[in-house]
């Protein structure tokens, strides 16, 4: 039976919602349709193929426990839509870095004694880990090169979910490249949120020749990656990959604010967007979009995920090193190369074919 060994770090939301949908989906039928993934079988892989053997975190309540239970451990909050079994992966201490802002510690229950750092690599050889999914909180600059440099000496690939540019950076992808390792990356889309909304929008107003004067995106949320994004110096990356992740389908400067605008306790793991976009059509005359999505957060990623472990489970197969353009410009904000999704999305099926490298 194959089977594509994958450690995660950090057990928060994305992580809950990622293992539960390894285990709803795990009987699905081939010829059945999954909301939120490509294909129930990517290539060779089936999406029970999926094992995870390592996990790293910085809160004390989680550190110690099955992953299955770490999983469903506070401050998380994503829904419960699947019970998880023992997955006899004991979650393990990681270094801290600038993964834990100051106002987070607390909300975190980071512990205080941070373990060697070199554990980390030794801890992916040790579990056979194949791929390594990057989970971090937004602002984790030196945590998320770390971690990514803990990757490559264990032999490990890499799927950057942070708006941290380690597969769009030239330097990091010849790294994993010279390994011969892929690294998909940076800060993952989800399958129906703000920014894929926003894209799609901003393509159709292009297209149908709509001049767009100004457009703003506003995103509120309850959960600790919003409370996180209070501080605003750890989000200079974050406006940076979503932004560049709208106005890259536009041929023109244009006016734009893009990024998340409040935390709202209550809210959860929900997300609001309020999308607005104002252009002009022939004869100069006005027009606007407004919009609102409500979704929830977590889940919404969990099966691009799924998807992108699979295939990064092929380039490996393949021996492919460096960054995987079709797959990273398919699921991430930031990848090295920005192309409409469409086009992203046959790409993707090309390389599953073989009909393209990378």
């Amino acid at each position: 039976m194959p089977e594509i060994r994958v450690a995660i770090v950090g057990v928060g939301n994305s992580a809950s919602a990622l293992v539960q949908g390894v285990q709803y989906y795990k009987d699905a039928m081939e010829e059945t349709t999954v909301p939120g993934l490509m294909h129930v079988k990517f290539g060779p892989y089936h999406i029970r193929d999926v094992k995870f053997v390592a996990a790293f975190e910085v809160n004390k309540d989680k550190i110690g426990k099955d992953l299955s239970q770490a999983i469903f451990t506070a401050p998380n909050c994503c829904a419960k839509f699947a019970d998880v079994p023992n997955l006899g992966v004991k979650v393990t201490g990681g270094p801290i870095f600038d993964g834990v802002a100051d106002h987070m510690k607390k909300v975190f229950n980071v512990y205080k004694n941070e373990v060697n750092p070199e554990h980390v690599a030794e801890v992916l050889k040790k579990t056979k880990a194949e791929i390594l999914i990057n989970y971090l909180p937004v602002g984790s600059r030196n945590a998320t090169r770390f971690y990514a440099q803990a990757a490559i000496d264990a032999g490990c690939a890499m799927i950057n979910c942070m708006p941290e540019f380690i597969a769009s950076d030239a330097t990091w992808s010849r790294k994993f490249e010279e390994k011969a390792l892929p690294i998909a990356g940076d800060d993952i889309k989800s399958q129906l949120g703000a920014t894929i909304l926003h894209r799609v929008i901003a393509r159709l107003a292009v297209d149908r020749g709509v001049i767009i004067d100004e457009t703003y995106q506003l995103n509120l949320g309850g959960d600790t990656d919003f409370l996180n994004m209070t501080v605003e110096e750890r989000l200079k990356t974050k406006r940076i990959s979503k932004t560049e992740a709208v106005t890259s389908m536009v041929p023109y400067d244009l006016p734009t604010r893009i990024g998340p605008s409040d935390y709202v306790p209550f809210l959860g793991n929900k997300k609001i967007c309020y999308l607005w976009l104002k252009g002009r059509k022939f004869g100069d005359r006005p027009l606007t979009i407004s919009a609102k999505l409500e979704v929830e957060d977590s889940p919404n990623s969990a099966g691009v995920v799924i998807d992108l472990i699979r295939a990064v489970k092929i380039a490996l197969d393949r021996k492919i090193g460096g960054a995987l353009l079709s797959i990273s410009s398919y699921a991430f904000k930031h990848p090295p190369i920005q192309v409409p999704d469409t086009t992203a999305r046959q790409a993707v099926e090309e390389f599953i074919q073989g009909k393209r490298e990378r």
